[in-house]
């Protein structure tokens, strides 16, 4: 089975009601592994890349370990740190992309971990379902913010897709890595 592990929480101050001055906002940042898959999912925006360098030290990788960065859609605050994996392919809405060469991807990605398109958010939305010991683990960017996700996502390109994707992610999941908090179970 798979393993999925949240390297760094992300947080956002976007969806307060009270936002501060200014916004402040990390992506959480994710580890799946499987056999010879070693992807990371979200790679973020962070104050100091060495956050993420010390993240993957700590599980025993270094950056030219992992062969694939997947991006759970495209806004900048979930894919600003790519440079930082040059070996790696890249997964995103529109293929695989290794170096200037590009392929669709398959939703049976590993017979462990499948992509489903979840828009609504943004139009380019991805999910990771990831088969591990605990049970499906959905890595799912900005579908669900937070475990206490607020209902109308004031940044979504389309709410009514947007709820028919959370709705297919809760379906499927029994834990959830959200585009802005650490790892919580479904409650079914």
């Amino acid at each position: 089975m798979a393993e999925v592990k949240v390297l760094i929480p992300g947080y956002t101050n976007a969806d307060s009601e009270a936002l501060e001055a200014e916004e402040k906002t990390c992506a959480t940042i994710s580890l799946v592994c499987d056999k010879n898959v070693n992807m990371v999912v979200d790679p973020g925006i962070l104050e100091s890349q060495e956050m993420l360098v010390g993240a993957l030290r700590k599980e025993g990788l270094e950056i030219k370990d992992i062969n694939y960065v997947f991006l759970t859609h495209s806004h900048i605050d979930h894919f600003r740190n790519i440079g930082m994996f040059p070996l790696a392919k890249t997964v995103e809405f529109f293929g695989i992309w290794d170096k200037n060469k590009v392929e669709a991807w398959k939703e049976d990605f590993t017979e462990d971990i499948k992509i489903i398109k979840t828009p609504g958010h943004d139009q380019t939305g991805l999910t990771l379902l990831v088969a591990t010991a605990r049970g499906v683990v959905a890595i799912c960017g900005d579908v669900f913010w937070k475990e206490n996700f607020p209902k109308e996502d004031l940044y979504a390109t389309d709410m009514a897709e947007l709820r028919k994707s959370r709705e297919t992610v809760l379906a499927k999941a029994d834990y959830i890595v959200p585009g802005h908090a650490g790892i919580y179970k479904v409650k079914k």
